[in-house]
């Protein structure tokens, strides 16, 4: 086993920041800098960098962790003055029209559901208070607190089967996914926390639901994007929003594209594996994203902290040929996707389940069986 990695590659995100102040004061084509570098720039790193197949020790002591750690607590610190400033500036500033202002929030959107979210999720899974509440405040930010009670209660007990509507159908376009789980995932959320109340003999209006604690976040976020934009900051906050929870879904549709959990009968599946989360060694995006690329790991030990997360062998979890980055853009273009992946999980398939069959009863309002 390798030493933990050092924290300072993890920190990188804190050089976006900046380039939304620069996009704001200049504007013009400095304002394409933000998503131009969560995209482009890490692929090109990604490209330059290579691959990391080493394992840290997943038992190193938590205080060899502190540095990693901080980066998660202070995000939310560092968005959250981001936008306040954003929404307060922006719509009062004369040198930048109405689709400048549009993109500066798309680029906020980008920042906010690259890394914010993806920080709320390594802060959900954490036992810590402070940690909890503050993926809660991320989530809060871009209107999508039911993620932590669907990811939660739903993806990471149900992935592979039915039961899951983020994972993504085999030969299921981005563009039909996207609207499925925006219709589906919220619904399923309440489900799952009005059975867990029901289970502790409360009903589902008692205040221990979280989504009480969800509608109050999301209520103080949207009157505070009145407060300082009035109605334009409104809708410029709305922007960054739907931007954001677009990145997310489009890392939710390639995670587990096409995976699926052997079906046991009565409704019962196999246990969650490696093999049943599509996995990326690339070191650069790994350093933006803190490790959400060793996704199979994560799902075997969710409480794993990111720079633990280990990383699997070819035959035993399957992996992208890209990085997230470029992974996402690809997904925007369905003919390109399924040209890259559709031969993969056709491949997974036959190494993992030779046995068609088996999938049959299974696929059944899921994934057809690939021909």
């Amino acid at each position: 086993m390798s030493p933990v990695p050092l924290a300072l590659p993890f920190w990188l995100s804190m050089c976006l920041p900046p380039l939304a102040v620069v996009g704001m004061v200049y504007g013009g084509w400095t304002i394409a800098l933000l998503p131009i570098s969560t995209w482009w720039l890490f692929t090109l790193l990604d490209a330059l960098t290579g691959l990391n197949r080493d394992n840290p020790d997943p038992h190193a002591d938590e205080g060899a962790l502190t540095w990693h750690k901080a980066v998660t607590l202070v995000w939310f610190p560092v968005q959250f003055a981001l936008l306040v400033a954003m929404l307060w500036y922006v719509p009062r500033a004369d040198h930048l029209d109405t689709g400048e202002r549009i993109a500066l929030f798309f680029g906020m959107g980008v920042v906010a559901g690259t890394i914010g979210i993806n920080y709320s999720h390594e802060l959900m899974h954490q036992k810590s208070r402070l940690e909890r509440w503050l993926a809660d405040l991320l989530l809060a930010s871009v209107l999508y607190s039911h993620f932590r009670s669907e990811h939660l209660r739903v993806h990471h007990i149900h992935v592979g089967t039915p039961r899951d509507p983020v994972t993504a159908r085999y030969n299921e376009g981005f563009h039909r996914f996207f609207p499925r789980v925006l219709l589906q995932c919220p619904p399923s959320a309440w489900r799952a926390e009005v059975a867990m109340l029901a289970r502790r003999g409360l009903p589902w209006w008692h205040r221990s639901n979280p989504f009480w604690r969800y509608a109050v976040l999301q209520g103080a976020m949207l009157a505070l994007a009145i407060a300082l934009g009035g109605w334009s900051g409104l809708g410029l906050f709305l922007v960054q929003a739907v931007t954001a929870i677009w990145q997310l879904e489009l890392v939710n549709y390639i995670e587990h594209y096409g995976l699926t959990r052997r079906h046991l009968g009565e409704g019962k599946y196999e246990h969650v594996l490696p093999r049943h989360s599509w996995n990326a060694e690339h070191r650069a995006s790994n350093w933006l994203l803190i490790n959400l690329q060793r996704h199979s790991d994560h799902h075997y030990k969710p409480d794993r902290r990111f720079p633990l997360l280990q990383t699997y062998p070819k035959h035993q979890a399957p992996q992208l040929p890209y990085g997230y980055p470029l992974m996402t853009m690809a997904a925007m273009v369905p003919p390109i996707w399924k040209r890259l992946m559709n031969r993969r999980v056709k491949a997974w398939r036959k190494r993992h389940y030779p046995d068609v069959s088996d999938w049959h009863p299974y696929n059944k309002g899921l994934n057809p069986v690939a021909p």
